[in-house]
């Protein structure tokens, strides 16, 4: 444990310490910021049925108001207690995938509030497979709203020098679990209506929640929507580095050869790309490898961290090679896509 601009660090050991237990507990049940680990990516959570601390998260993140959060629950049977009805498709899915990245989105009761909920009637719930996030659920005693942990706008954490970065004096305690085991947030899929409906693509991908359910779902996250959102992820500029980025389509030798020409068009600018480790020796300019393109799971793993390193290095241009979008490429381009503010250049 120690302690940096009136924050708290521990590290997932020290939540074993009765102390820190109840420090942990009276500080979620005063409406005060915590950030934890999970499965997917760090979040920073409070006690989602106080109004304002809910709002402390939207503050803490600049985060708009009108962007839902999601609950987290530490028992499936908490869901209940939040929720006006779920559905035998729901229960399926949470056979299947409970506790995990998936995170779906019923009718609240009035036991969540709105400023949880971003004003919504809907809420978004999720049982995370993270041990330390769990504990803390549990040692807290209520529901914890969280977000990914990472001012509005940046790329997500998915390691401790990315929340101590970003947040460093600005929460109240800050839990180190190590690197993220997905690094991708949760899949989040609306349970509301008639059929499924999937609003941001994750680890769970629409073939794994098709095979549990034996029909066609819908989805939803490859679209631009307007007015009100159910789910984070949808509606608002995401992920998104300083430097200008550009996802090239097309093949990897033309990309090599376009980024060969920006070199010398862009001469006295840092200029970087991030691209699958085979094709990493191609260029001439500072590579980022996200992994193998075999590897989607080694990709997800390090794709924030690659967006992060760019900052780091201050890195003015960005060029990523657009993905695969089989499986979980979906969900690795769905972030990229909004990464690059859909700016997408196909040789």
């Amino acid at each position: 444990m120690f302690n940096l601009k009136n924050t708290i660090c521990w590290s997932n050991n020290d939540l074993n310490i009765k102390e820190n237990q109840s420090i942990l507990k009276e500080t979620i049940l005063q409406g005060n910021l915590v950030i934890f680990p999970t499965e997917t990516v760090y979040g920073i959570g409070a006690n989602g049925l106080n109004p304002e601390a809910s709002k402390r998260i939207y503050q803490a993140k600049g985060r708009p108001s009108d962007n839902p959060l999601i609950l987290h629950i530490a028992d499936r049977n908490d869901l209940y207690k939040y929720v006006r009805y779920v559905s035998e498709d729901a229960e399926k899915l949470m056979d299947a995938f409970w506790p995990g990245p998936l995170t779906m989105v019923f009718e609240k009761n009035e036991l969540v509030p709105k400023e949880t909920s971003g004003g919504l009637e809907t809420v978004a719930i999720r049982f995370p497979k993270d041990k330390t996030a769990q504990q803390v659920i549990k040692l807290a005693g209520v529901p914890i709203a969280a977000p990914s942990a990472n001012i509005s706008g940046k790329p997500s954490s998915t390691k401790f020098e990315h929340v101590l970065e970003d947040f460093n004096g600005r929460v109240d305690i800050i839990i180190d679990g190590g690197p993220s085991e997905i690094g991708l947030e949760s899949t989040v899929i609306d349970m509301t209506g008639d059929i499924p409906t999937i609003l941001r693509p994750g680890y769970v991908t629409k073939k794994m929640v098709e095979k549990v359910l034996k029909y066609t779902v819908q989805d939803v996250s490859g679209t631009k929507p307007t007015g009100q959102v159910k789910s984070p992820g949808m509606k608002y500029t995401h992920y998104k580095p300083k430097g200008e980025v550009l996802l090239i389509r097309g093949s990897i030798e033309k990309m090599a050869a376009y980024v060969c020409e920006q070199k010398i068009k862009l001469e006295g600018h840092k200029i970087a790309v991030i691209c699958e480790s085979e094709y990493q020796e191609l260029f001439n300019v500072n590579v980022v490898p996200l992994g193998s393109k075999d590897n989607q799971l080694q990709m997800a793993h390090n794709l924030f961290s690659s967006l992060r390193d760019m900052d780091k290095e201050s890195v003015e241009y960005i060029y990523i090679h657009y993905l695969n979008k089989d499986e979980l490429g979906y969900a690795l381009m769905n972030r990229l896509e909004k990464a690059a503010g859909y700016q997408i250049l196909d040789l």
